[in-house]
């Protein structure tokens, strides 16, 4: 499965940027947007985001929030879909890399790159991949949890030769949709993440998931 870009993804949804960059100078000005946008959700949440604020904190023009997004809805979806990006090509390495002995180990480290977005990633404890924007009627036919976890699972059944099934793919989903709601959990008031929260999600994931891939061997 290839990576979404954000010129693919920039709505999480059917809304598009009224105009997609195509020089550096305008790639700049969008990211300058996006990390304006972050760090205020940072500080309020996504919910009282508006293009206002976004354009303030970028020192930019309301006018030149309005050339890139129609309203706030699609600055939250564009970000969202950076993260998505971002997570995705982060996620697809860590699985790749040499050191890991087994499934367990690669997907541990998978989830570590989470944590570390939670921590790190402006606005990303807030918004995530986009899923907790409650659009209706929903523009997508799947949730982006669910674009992430056919992408690790099949990351990971490439590295280790693992069963891809309906019943794979499913559980993999749960153990994303647990994940994703202890992580955001554990990060509600504690901004380093409350340990007992991430070990409950892991534990739980690992109990999932070794039903089907059975126990990791260890080299």
């Amino acid at each position: 499965m290839s990576i979404p870009s954000l010129a693919e993804h920039s709505t999480v949804g059917a809304l598009s940027l009224r105009n997609e960059p195509v020089q550096a100078r305008s790639t700049a000005r969008l990211a300058g947007l996006l990390d304006a946008a972050a760090a205020v959700i940072d500080e309020l949440g996504y919910e009282r985001l508006t293009t206002a604020m976004v354009a303030e904190r970028a020192g930019a023009s309301i006018g030149t929030v309005y050339r890139y997004f129609p309203d706030r809805i699609a600055v939250l979806q564009a970000l969202a879909a950076r993260n998505l990006e971002r997570t995705l090509a982060q996620v697809t390495h860590e699985i790749a890399e040499s050191t890991h002995d087994n499934w367990l180990d690669a997907l541990s480290s998978a989830f570590g790159v989470f944590v570390e977005a939670f921590k790190n990633e402006p606005g990303f404890r807030s918004l995530r991949v986009g899923d907790v924007i409650d659009l209706q009627p929903n523009p997508n036919e799947r949730t982006y949890n669910s674009v992430v976890a056919e992408t690790m699972l099949h990351a990971l059944a490439e590295r280790f030769d693992l069963p891809v099934t309906d019943e794979t793919r499913f559980a993999f989903e749960v153990s994303i949709e647990i994940s994703d709601a202890l992580a955001s959990r554990a990060f509600t008031f504690d901004p380093a993440g409350e340990t007992a929260f991430l070990e409950a999600g892991r534990d739980t994931v690992y109990a999932l998931l070794v039903r089907h891939f059975g126990e990791p061997h260890k080299s």
